[in-house]
């Protein structure tokens, strides 16, 4: 009985000790503590919500929650001809635009790592040029001279105008990748008789590819989910996916339609930039202009 009732006043002073050191950390952290869950609530909030409604049946004002939930929404979303259509295009577009990107910017980072060129660092930085200003306006510049090519409204346009945005990654990231490569192992192969095409498949290729899957998988998401050049050269022939979801949230046909479309969208490019995130580190950018 001793036993038990000593085990109790232990349990009750764990608890008690818990409670004061958390109440004396809010105490003393109340400041940071406060705008961290404000932040917390900006950033988080509209993503509540958005899933709140990918998965609501019904939900009106004033109720704080859904008062009927369920998947009815779902399948309507998907058998929308604009939705199939829609993803389709998105897959088609940005498969070719990773394959062109690859095509026309690996070599170009195998010359700025392995070659002495003159005027290297300013064409590194012009690569920058597309994130230094502002998007819209220079899509806007853009779009008029497709409109005088009659790219506008074309697949061949939105495969150009987002080319656009591949530069930087399939540019920089497979930079530092062939700088990071040992360069004895090349000079020991080629020693021993390997031609330098072997040397290429069998030893360069192999060490760089972590980094070059990521710039790939970036390069895709990224092409998958650009909203603003899509919009402004393809419309009205060339819907990408993102663009249906826009024009659902716009008309406000049904909210469960743009929300489903937004969660759907989210998933996969959760997962292949956490997949890049755990490839890359913070100076691989850094580390491809040199620094």
């Amino acid at each position: 009985m001793m036993v038990e009732s000593q085990n109790l006043q232990g349990v009750r002073m764990f608890f008690a000790n818990t409670w004061r050191s958390f109440g004396q950390m809010l105490r003393q952290q109340w400041f940071g503590l406060s705008l961290a869950a404000l932040l917390a609530l900006f950033v988080l909030g509209p993503m509540l919500n958005v899933f709140l409604w990918a998965f609501t049946e019904r939900w009106r004002y004033p109720d704080l929650l859904p008062t009927e939930w369920g998947l009815r929404f779902w399948p309507d979303t998907f058998a929308r001809a604009d939705v199939t259509q829609g993803f389709v295009t998105s897959l088609t577009v940005s498969t070719v635009v990773t394959f062109l990107s690859a095509v026309i910017c690996l070599p170009a980072a195998y010359a700025f790592a392995r070659m002495e060129l003159r005027g290297r660092t300013p064409l590194m930085l012009s690569f920058l040029a597309t994130n230094a200003f502002p998007r819209f306006g220079l899509y806007v510049t853009i779009a008029v001279i497709f409109f005088r090519l009659q790219l506008v409204g074309t697949v061949y346009g939105v495969i150009l105008i987002q080319l656009v945005n591949t530069l930087l990654f399939m540019v920089w990231i497979p930079t530092a990748a062939f700088q990071g490569v040992d360069r004895s192992l090349e000079e020991a192969a080629l020693d021993v008789g390997a031609s330098p095409v072997r040397v290429f498949v069998q030893i360069t290729l192999p060490m760089i590819m972590p980094a070059l899957s990521a710039a790939l998988l970036l390069t895709f998401v990224g092409t998958f989910y650009e909203t603003q050049g899509a919009l402004l050269i393809g419309v009205p022939n060339v819907r990408t996916l993102p663009v249906v979801m826009i024009a659902l949230i716009n008309n406000q046909v049904v909210v469960q339609y743009g929300a489903i479309l937004s969660v759907v969208l989210w998933v996969p490019s959760l997962i292949l930039l956490v997949f890049s995130q755990r490839v890359l580190r913070g100076g691989t950018l850094a580390a491809g202009f040199g620094l």
